[in-house]
């Protein structure tokens, strides 16, 4: 298995991060989740840049979620818990970036994606993006509450429970609609596009942009609750042993409840 990369570049105030995995459609390793939290942390600190992108290679996806072979590691329900407080911390670095981040999706954003997007303060797609956590389908995992709650106030709860427990995925037009995407671009106009959107971003008040992001953040993330019971009862379950292993052997799980 290719673990990827993910790439970070500084051009004139604009930091540019790349999912480079593009022959698994950019899904994450643990590799690549650790290489973005490092990028992560090395922007916090950067005083020069002013917007950051987020975009993932070859135009066919954003990110298509955790690669799910790597679940096959999983012994219990622990394991699960472990996995989910590595991604909310790798999100939370994100979230909490203070300067203005927009996510360049074309095609799918799924699952890990999908988190990844919403974590960032705009989004831009093609007509052709798709959006979802098709688990109850695929994997029979489970989100944090943190999660939860970011996907619940960019798309309402409504959506969330069809993403989730439909396990639909959401056109752009929809997405857009409800406000999660700010604008549609052809593919060929991708790139004209996010440099107008970075260069508005560039020309406006960076504190106000900054503290705005962060009491939006707060406002959404504070008194949470505790979620390692639910997780634990998911990763643990015979259901998600059965859904890594149907995955990793190309064939439909068969969901048992236990």
């Amino acid at each position: 298995m290719s673990q990827g990369t993910v790439h970070l570049s500084i051009e004139e105030g604009v930091a540019s991060v790349t999912f480079d995995r593009p022959q698994a459609r950019n899904a994450m390793t643990w590799a690549m989740y650790e290489r973005l939290g490092q990028i992560g942390e090395q922007l916090q600190a950067d005083l020069s840049v002013r917007v950051v992108t987020f975009r993932g290679a070859g135009g066919e996806a954003f990110v298509a979620g955790t690669d799910i072979e790597q679940f096959t590691a999983f012994s219990s329900g622990d394991d699960g818990v472990a996995y989910e407080q590595q991604i909310d911390q790798c999100i939370r670095k994100l979230e909490t970036l203070p300067m203005p981040t927009v996510a360049v999706i074309e095609g799918w954003a799924i699952g890990g994606g999908l988190a990844i997007a919403t974590a960032c303060d705009f989004r831009i797609a093609t007509p052709a993006s798709r959006f979802g956590v098709p688990i109850a389908r695929t994997l029979g995992n489970c989100l944090s509450v943190a999660n939860l709650a970011r996907l619940g106030a960019v798309f309402g709860l409504p959506r969330v429970k069809r993403m989730l427990m439909l396990a639909e995925t959401l056109a752009a037009d929809e997405a857009l609609d409800c406000g999660f995407l700010l604008q549609i671009s052809e593919a060929g106009e991708m790139d004209a596009a996010l440099a107008a959107l970075c260069e508005r971003l560039d020309g406006l008040a960076p504190v106000t942009q900054g503290v705005t992001k962060e009491g939006l953040r707060r406002l959404v993330s504070q008194n949470l609750p505790a979620d390692e019971d639910l997780i634990r009862r998911c990763y643990g379950s015979e259901d998600f042993r059965e859904g890594v292993a149907a995955f990793v052997g190309k064939r439909r799980p068969v969901w048992r409840g236990a």
